[in-house]
């Protein structure tokens, strides 16, 4: 428990202290009359005394409070106290409305605007600062006219000396009882807060999570034993960093959720080469942030096991490219891109199969490479397989065979482009492998024992595919759950624009020249629906470049290359598609007005094509995949086919 000192200036509010403490209601440790001169020397010996709250009055109260950093209670006078004060005044100066002064600290008296009113008195008021300017103050208010001046000491022997009637700054026992009063709960409020802190304090020291607290600034104020431990670090070198400072992985769509939004986010990362998934949740006061929570926890490394037969293998391992890509390499300028690698940063921490859906030229190859890196399995090797264009015996032997890539990733993680090419046979034999983690070799009857983790790419929802026959069912179970949707270049503006200006200046670099676009050939580059998406671009842009003949490539140019190189689908036609045609039947008045322009489209193709996405992709000039992402975000359930 704390302790609460008294520490006045005038005996007899000793005496009031005491008779207050006779009705039991209050417990004050010390009370003692100090002097004004030894305010600083007195309230640190009470403090070296066990006192963490200080009561007192006026100058006093000040001194305290400037020279020490224990709390103080101020002894304000009550409004009754200073009613009686005015009343008494008014009776000393014998006017029907006298001008009474009051002299003191500002710190001693209760609000006294509408004195004048309710006593019929001119009231002044006289404030200082400092001790010093007291004498001033009063000399102030008797050369002002001053009728009678309340006061202290000091301001009764001035108003004296110069015989104007005067009053002590006298108080009942109404203002100290206040004060006890504050000072308890103050006290009570601090004990709490300790209790809280103690408890926090043992919650982190013995948490199995490493945990880091923020203030509302994001400012690191604790750090716990074991997240010293995870990344190497002391609380002291932590300790009043920015977390965003400290740990610079913790980027701005994070900071945003947290701080901004007031909502929690979960993220994977490493830290001085430590795996990290950590947890930041916002501390929510009064539905404000006023800090958060980084719950830290250690993720292992996988490491690749030496099988005996290793060595037998090592050319062939050797052909396995190491992955090189990461997370940052990819663009992501664009909020729809960044939501995308944040999923893909929490599905490095699975070891179920990953589903990258998205468009030719988008980066699933590259989300692929950057979540192996990210995972426990980054060590390990990992490949890439065309599933397309071969024979069922050829992806058999490919995939699954003795010198297949199954075996060549092990401890690592496999990637199997358009799976849905694959025969019923070998998705047996990827259901297999998944499911039981075996490999069936040369023949059914042959099992090996695996440990590969499996990405998968398509170009239309898992869904859709199983309607088409193009996925068995036990596959599709499978492979749903952790699918993660590629949003086209078209649909992330900003990414789209980084993309065309680095591409354009690295063609100009590699073949020495200087070319610039206009701002018409850039708007029209960037209405552009990019089916191909980066490697269209990239293709598009050698061409441009190649063939530039000014300096200043204009839309006539860029125009004129779509049109050639893309002849099925000129610019013209884009627009014309982007606007929408053919929308013949009308739904519903009332659904019409609840969904946006997109939607209410989409339901309309739907319907006129009795169900058939390919045809309402075609129609809107748009993949199946982007149409099947469109549906899903306006909640519009598939039209059933006519039979």
């Amino acid at each position: 428990m704390g302790k609460i000192a008294l520490l006045v200036s005038r005996e007899e509010m000793i005496h009031q202290a005491h008779n207050i403490l006779q009705e039991k209601k209050f417990e004050i440790q010390e009370m003692r009359v100090i002097h004004t001169e030894n305010t600083v020397m007195e309230a640190r010996r009470s403090i070296a005394d066990g006192a963490t709250i200080i009561i007192a009055r006026g100058l006093q109260a000040s001194i305290i409070k400037q020279y020490t950093d224990t709390p103080v209670v101020e002894i304000v006078l009550t409004a009754q106290e200073m009613a009686l004060l005015v009343m008494r005044a008014k009776q000393i100066a014998g006017k029907e409305k006298p001008v009474v002064a009051v002299v003191g600290f500002r710190n001693m008296f209760c609000d006294m605007a509408y004195f004048d009113e309710l006593y019929n008195i001119e009231l002044k008021t006289y404030f200082a600062d400092q001790g010093a300017e007291l004498p001033v103050a009063v000399r102030k208010a008797i050369s002002d006219g001053a009728d009678v001046v309340i006061g202290g000491d000091t301001a009764v022997s001035i108003a004296t000396e110069a015989g104007v009637p005067s009053l002590f700054l006298s108080m009942t026992e109404d203002s100290m009882r206040q004060a006890f009063s504050t000072a308890e709960n103050m006290e009570y409020a601090m004990n709490v807060e300790k209790k809280t802190a103690a408890q926090l304090e043992t919650l982190l020291d013995y948490s199995y999570s490493g945990v880091i607290r923020l203030d509302g600034s994001g400012i690191i104020t604790a750090v716990n034993p074991l997240m010293e431990d995870m990344i190497g670090k002391t609380e002291a070198e932590l300790k009043g960093q920015n977390i965003r400072k400290a740990a610079p992985m913790i980027g701005e769509e994070a900071w945003n959720r947290v701080f901004q939004e007031g909502e929690d986010y979960s993220l994977f990362f490493e830290w001085n080469q430590t795996p990290i998934f950590a947890v930041l949740a916002p501390v929510l006061y009064e539905s404000r942030v006023d800090g958060a929570i980084v719950t830290c926890h250690k993720m292992k490394k996988k490491t690749v096991t030496p099988e005996k037969s290793r060595s037998s293998q090592k050319r062939d391992i050797s052909r396995v490219l190491p992955p090189l890509v990461q997370f940052e390499d990819i663009l992501q300028k664009s909020k729809a891109m960044q939501e995308c690698i944040r999923k893909a940063n929490l599905y490095a921490l699975s070891e179920h199969p990953v589903v990258l859906i998205g468009e030719p030229g988008t980066e699933k190859r590259m989300l692929a490479e950057s979540i192996h890196n990210s995972s426990v399995r980054a060590q390990g090797p990992f490949l890439d397989v065309p599933c397309e264009g071969l024979s069922g015996e050829e992806q058999k032997n490919m995939i699954f065979g003795n010198r297949g890539a199954v075996l060549q990733v092990q401890g690592g993680t496999l990637l199997l482009r358009d799976v849905e090419e694959l025969t019923a046979a070998n998705q047996y034999r990827l259901y297999q492998l998944i499911r039981f983690r075996v490999c069936h070799g040369a023949d059914i009857g042959s099992l090996r024992k695996v440990d590969v983790r499996v990405m998968v790419t398509i170009g239309c929802p898992l869904s859709e595919l199983m309607e088409e026959g193009k996925i068995s069912p036990d596959l599709y179970y499978l492979l749903s759950g952790l699918e993660l949707f590629v949003p086209p270049l078209r649909e992330r503006k900003e990414d789209l624009l980084e993309k065309i200006e680095d591409t354009l200046h690295d063609c100009c670099e590699h073949y020495s020249r200087y070319h610039v676009l206009t701002k018409g050939a850039m708007e029209i580059l960037l209405n552009y629906p990019w089916k191909g998406n980066l490697f269209q671009i990239e293709s598009f842009c050698e061409r441009l470049i190649l063939m530039a003949g000014k300096r200043s490539i204009d839309e006539i140019a860029v125009r004129k290359l779509l049109e050639e190189l893309y002849p099925e689908r000129s610019v013209g036609q884009e627009n014309k598609t982007k606007q929408g045609t053919g929308l013949q039947e009308a739904m519903q008045q009332e659904t019409v007005q609840s969904l946006p322009d997109e939607a209410v489209k989409i339901k309309e193709l739907l319907h006129k094509f009795s169900g058939s996405r390919e045809k309402t992709a075609q129609a809107l000039g748009i993949s199946k995949a982007t149409l099947w992402r469109h549906m899903k975000k306006y909640g519009i359930a598939g039209e059933k086919r006519l039979q």
